[in-house]
């Protein structure tokens, strides 16, 4: 099992702690949130081992997670980053079209980012990411800094929680609530 320390995650992935976060929040019923794999086609299979050694993507893939809290259904891409400049190029357009999409019906899209060489987590709206996306389209920066962002969406450390970005989804409803 993973634990935090002032080293970062000690060789465990962003996925491995989401999906454990995301198994809490089921125990809890809390939420219903389910990692979207990636559909492959194999080209090449170990006979012996039989694993494959050669695949290409079948389709673009949209979002990382998707599932529903409280009844809200919400989607959400993780990504990490290892300097305080998160370049947009780790973000493709087509993600970009279905996490707006899905905003059009009703529901809430956003991305996890984990600052590996700062050891934190952040919830970045997708209001926030848009914004940052369309001035990149519109020839400005094509990335956004640490600095930018809002120290509001920083997720807290709790115990047995590793990715606890429910409160921060909570405070993005309450933001849009009053916008």
């Amino acid at each position: 099992m993973a634990t935090w320390s002032s080293r970062g995650l000690r060789g465990s992935t962003l996925e491995d702690l989401i999906n454990h976060t995301n198994e809490k929040y089921r125990e809890h019923k809390l939420a219903l949130i389910q990692k979207i794999p990636t559909p492959i086609t194999p080209v090449q299979i170990d006979k012996e081992s039989r694993h494959i050694t050669l695949a290409y993507f079948d389709q673009k893939s949209t979002v990382d997670y998707i599932g529903a809290v409280q009844g809200i259904p919400v989607c959400f891409d993780a990504k990490e980053c290892a300097q305080d400049t998160f370049s947009l190029q780790n973000i493709h357009a087509h993600q970009v079209e279905f996490m707006e999409s899905f905003e059009q019906q009703k529901g809430i899209a956003f991305f996890l980012l984990y600052y590996t060489h700062r050891d934190l987590f952040y919830y970045l709206p997708f209001a926030r990411l848009k914004q940052f996306w369309d001035r990149a389209q519109a020839g400005g920066r094509k990335s956004f800094r640490f600095d930018e962002l809002s120290p509001e969406f920083f997720l807290p450390r709790k115990q047995g929680v590793y990715v606890p970005y429910l409160d921060m989804l909570q405070k993005d409803l309450k933001q849009r609530e009053e916008t």
